[in-house]
Parts: structure tokens; C-alpha cells; sequence
């Protein structure tokens, strides 16, 4: 047993080991982004492009910087949103893959629809949304789960159908239910897709929130986008779009770390595959 303990702790990964796999996915999307921002600013330098056409990128940061209070008076109440409904789309997604598992023929019935769902473009389902719920937070949370429930549906349904056969045989051969089944197979077998569904899923949240904002808010980026919009300062737009840009990928960099600390084995054996 005492040679059992410095194993376990030698397989310990680094404390820092998170940050620095962090490090090295993050650093050549860096490194294009900035190439292609050089490009962009040289290319408005040569060709003298008005600003209120093409502002360059020095001057919408500079513009974005000069507006960081307004910008971040609006940023809070998009993330805001977003969180709220995303949380409400994990509950509806694990709900419905959850009973989709245990039921064939609920299966049947509900993939198909789950598929005709989105099919309905936002776009036009938003509007009608604000007319059913009013102006509150009730229809921005709607719209951001219509958005994005399905792949953290789809992906947990494909997930607990990937579980082990015979870990699955085992579990019953032991007198296991259906329950203990789906809690020692086939959920932990599900997780790893999962988190690549809450990859995908959070990166439309924060577009679902733009659109909700778009046709009922008073406050958030969709609005100021708007206002600048109507302004003809596009410089604060694309400082906007900056923004919901760096908020999407931080939401998206964090399911990194939420994926490391809920399954560190997937991890680590994805590490090793590479």
C-alpha cells in the first residue's frame, strides 16, 4: 500500500499543467491573428480607405480604448444573458438526452424534431420571441437555448451511445439496473463528447445573446453595435465585435479547464494520443 502513494503522486500532473496546454492551443491562433491585423492596417494605409468605411486596426483599438466605460456598461449584461441562457440550455440538453437514453421510443420521436428545431432560423424566431414574452430577460434566455441546446443534446445522446460493451455487460452481470448502468458507463463514457458539444454551444450563446439584443434590450452589445451602427462609427462596432469576439473565446477556453478538472483521464489519454 505505502508504494501504492508516491505512484499515485508521480502520475499527479504539474500544477501548472493546465495553463501551459492552455498556452500552447492559444498561441499560433495569436500569432495568425496578429499577421492578419498587420495586413489589414497596411492594406487601409496603402489604399487611403475612409475610416467610416474601413477604420484600421489601430484606430478602432484606440477607439475601443477611448469607449472602454460604455463598452464594458454593455458587456456585462450580454455575458450576463449568455450565462443565464446557456445554464438553461444545459438543463433542457442533459433533460432531453437523458430521457432520449432510457427511451426508445422517445428517441424515435424527439430526433427528428430535435433536427427540424434548427432549421428555424433565429433571425426571424426572435422577433416573434419579444412579441410572446415582452422585453425582459425571459426572451433573450429563450433564444440563446433554442440556439444552443441541440449539440449538447446531440453530443451527449451519440456519448452515452459510445459506452463500453463490456463494461456494460459487466455492470449487468453484477445486478446492476438500468440506473447503476447509466451512472457507471454510460455517463462517464458521455462526458468527453460532451465537453466538445459545450465547445461548440458556447461560442452560439454569445451570438444568440447579439441577436436578442438585436430586437428587445436596452442594454448590451447587440445595442451599442446598433447605435454605433446608426452613428456611422464603425470603428466602435468593430471594437464591439472585438469584444464579443474575446468573450467568446475566453467562454470557449474556459471549457478547457471545466474538461481538465471533471475528466482529467480523457485528457490525459488525449494528450498521450497525440
Amino acid at each position: 500500500m505505502t508504494g501504492a502513494v508516491p505512484a499515485a503522486r508521480a502520475e499527479r500532473a504539474p500544477k501548472g499543467e493546465p495553463m501551459r496546454e492552455l498556452l500552447v492551443r492559444i498561441t499560433p491562433p495569436l500569432v495568425i491573428v496578429v499577421l492578419l491585423l498587420f495586413v489589414w492596417e497596411a492594406a487601409v494605409r496603402i489604399t487611403g480607405v475612409a475610416p467610416e468605411i474601413l477604420p484600421a486596426p489601430l484606430r478602432v483599438i484606440s477607439a475601443g480604448w477611448d469607449a472602454r466605460a460604455d463598452l464594458w456598461e454593455n458587456t456585462l449584461p450580454t455575458l450576463y444573458v449568455t450565462l443565464i441562457g446557456f445554464s438553461v440550455s444545459l438543463v433542457i440538453g442533459w433533460g432531453l438526452a437523458v430521457a432520449i437514453d432510457f427511451s426508445t421510443w422517445l428517441r424515435r420521436g424527439m430526433m427528428p424534431l430535435l433536427v427540424a428545431s434548427q432549421t428555424i432560423p433565429i433571425i426571424a424566431i426572435a422577433p416573434l420571441v419579444i412579441i410572446w414574452f415582452g422585453f425582459g430577460l425571459l426572451p433573450k434566455v429563450l433564444v440563446i437555448a433554442l440556439v444552443t441546446f441541440f449539440p449538447v443534446t446531440v453530443g451527449l445522446v451519440e456519448g452515452f451511445d459510445s459506452a463500453d460493451r463490456e463494461s456494460a455487460n459487466l455492470v449487468k452481470s453484477m445486478g446492476g439496473d438500468r440506473w447503476k448502468l447509466f451512472c457507471y458507463v454510460r455517463l462517464p463514457s458521455a462526458l468527453p463528447a460532451f465537453f466538445t458539444a459545450l465547445r461548440i454551444s458556447i461560442t452560439y450563446a454569445v451570438t444568440g445573446a447579439i441577436f436578442a439584443e438585436y430586437v428587445g434590450a436596452e442594454f448590451g452589445l447587440g445595442i451599442y453595435m446598433g447605435m454605433q451602427k446608426n452613428a456611422f462609427r464603425t470603428d466602435l462596432v468593430l471594437a464591439s465585435v472585438m469584444v464579443t469576439a474575446v468573450l467568446s473565446v475566453a467562454l470557449f477556453c474556459l471549457t478547457y479547464l471545466l474538461e481538465y478538472v471533471i475528466v482529467p483521464w480523457h485528457v490525459k489519454a488525449r494528450r498521450r494520443g497525440k
